[in-house]
């Protein structure tokens, strides 16, 4: 087994992750970002291939790189991705991919003990940003009872059409990924809807009056709906059990599409077909956008709450000093969600960990720790092209093949 020391292990090299190695860089943190992708960016290219964001590009950069697309336009998932991988070269940070977290534990002496696979690097602290996409996908345990024929996949496996048979399609989740998903299943197949309302955002994402609106739904995002206030908290709740309202698509859209709507929940299996309220629905394939569960059992710390989310504030672990989240539903605020929001919560995070270093008076990190000759390295990716010098004053690995 191989062990190295690291002062800052962030896990998880999305837009959380990436942007809280960009603070600890600039503040001059050694840390190292760990990855279970090939590539950079790899968790949006795996999305459906129609997904776009929510937010305008002008607002979707991470801090010290403009997202490079129209200010008014909505990327793309691969617009996403590729951006990512810009901004992880463009700040030279130190990520190794193809690596699998198997176990976070204490160390008896302090700080935490992280094993990837045969290796096991130690750190003072440890980042967690695994974030939406960390999660596991929830489905159903009376799914299996579905009549083999049908078709079913979760919306995280979700990519075009034509992954499903001919045929009725029964969407489970009305949320904005089920919204969307059933209006773009309507083009090519009869469609359900079902779930309750969660509400619509009002305004057209396509109109020009969004571009008086975005700014000020950018401030409530930020600033009124926080976990420090009581209209934010009780959003925080609904955001993180109920999911999102519908966002770019109405629901005159799914009229006009011919979409069925049903309001009711989706209860169990009858002779093999789906039970929506109290009668069966005759389909040969349902997509389940029923969301995620969180799952964090490779963490052995008791610092978890009964509903499986983190005991938290602003991603800082009041019972494991050194212990962070980044990339949390509703980590601080509504925009904690989306892109425009991560900056700020990986900024407070980063500065709380540099405040740690200093208070403690911690000795200095031997630094980076080269890409491990493991199995968990994956191969290709998981080694490092050479090093250079990073901004921290620390050698640091290279990305992996690919970037």
């Amino acid at each position: 087994m191989n062990t190295q020391h690291i002062e800052t292990l962030i896990i998880g090299a999305g837009q959380a992750g990436l942007a809280t190695g960009s603070s600890l860089q600039r503040l001059g943190r050694p840390f190292l970002i760990v990855d279970a992708e090939g590539r950079v960016g790899d968790h949006w290219r795996n999305q459906w291939d129609s997904l776009r964001l929510y937010t305008p590009a002008k607002y979707d950069g991470l801090p010290g790189l403009p997202f490079p697309q129209e200010p008014w336009s909505y990327p793309g998932k691969d617009d996403v991705a590729a951006y990512l991988e810009s901004f992880t070269l463009h700040k030279d940070l130190p990520v190794r991919t193809s690596t699998t977290v198997d176990a976070v534990r204490a160390r008896p002496g302090g700080g935490y003990a992280v094993d990837l696979g045969a290796d096991t690097i130690t750190c003072d602290n440890v980042v967690v940003a695994t974030g939406t996409f960390g999660r596991t996908p929830y489905v159903p345990s009376f799914a299996a009872d579905l009549d083999p024929s049908i078709t079913q996949l979760h919306s995280s496996a979700y990519r075009r059409p034509d992954q499903l048979r001919p045929g009725k399609v029964l969407v489970v989740g009305a949320s904005h990924s089920g919204t969307d998903i059933a209006y773009e299943l309507a083009l090519t197949h009869e469609t359900v809807l079902c779930g309750r309302d969660p509400g619509q955002f009002p305004v057209r994402f396509d109109s020009r009056r969004i571009r008086t609106v975005f700014p000020v739904l950018m401030f409530a995002w930020r600033h009124v709906l926080t976990r420090r206030t009581p209209i934010g908290r009780k959003v925080m709740a609904h955001a993180r059990f109920h999911g999102a309202p519908m966002l770019r698509v109405k629901r005159e859209d799914l009229r006009e599409r011919g979409v069925e709507r049903l309001t009711e929940r989706v209860t169990g299996v009858a002779d093999g077909l789906p039970v929506v309220g109290d009668r069966r629905v005759d389909v040969q394939n349902v997509v389940w956008c029923t969301g995620f569960g969180q799952r964090f059992g490779w963490i052995h710390l008791d610092v978890f709450q009964e509903d499986g989310w983190p005991r938290e504030f602003r991603g800082v672990v009041e019972d494991a000093p050194g212990l962070y989240f980044c990339g949390l539903s509703f980590q601080y605020s509504f925009s904690s969600m989306l892109l425009p929001g991560i900056g700020r919560d990986a900024e407070h995070v980063a500065r709380h960990i540099a405040r740690r270093a200093s208070r403690h008076q911690e000795r200095p990190s031997s630094g980076h720790p080269r890409a491990l000759s493991s199995r968990s390295g994956g191969g290709a990716h998981g080694s490092p092209r050479g090093s250079r010098q990073s901004t921290a004053g620390v050698r640091a690995p290279r990305m992996g093949d690919g970037l």
